[in-house]
């Protein structure tokens, strides 16, 4: 898929999936294994600012990470690299993403309004 601009919201995501992350410190950390969610900051490429975002732990020791705001151009196979302040708390591999902002958009037009060839269908009132 190439998308028509580099701001195109096809390319804006705000959810992902990690493999197994590896913890530095603790191993998950006990927020997170005692709440099943965890606010931290998140970065996927070396320059990049930190994203506010939430993981919540799977069985597997994956993570599914939710962005406050969606992140543009994340791609499966770079690494999620977490934060606390300036700790940096482990990574993981990103395996999978969830819908687009644009898919997430299209999906919300197509509820609101109905297409064009069901007006077409609707009887004129006379």
């Amino acid at each position: 898929f190439k998308a028509p601009s580099t701001d195109h919201p096809a390319l804006y995501r705000d959810l992902l999936r990690t493999n197994r992350v590896h913890w530095i410190a603790e191993e998950p950390p006990a927020e997170l294994v005692r709440e099943k969610m965890m606010e931290c900051h998140f970065r996927f490429r070396h320059q990049m600012a930190l994203v506010p975002c939430v993981l919540t732990l799977n069985q597997d020791g994956s993570v599914w990470v939710t962005l406050v705001k969606p992140a543009r151009a994340i791609t499966p196979g770079q690494f999620a690299v977490f934060y606390k302040g300036d700790e940096c708390l482990g990574s993981g591999k990103i395996l999978r993403m969830g819908p687009s902002v644009y898919t997430m958009q299209q999906g919300k037009n197509q509820e609101e309004s109905p297409k064009k060839e069901e007006m077409d269908k609707i009887e004129p009132v006379t």
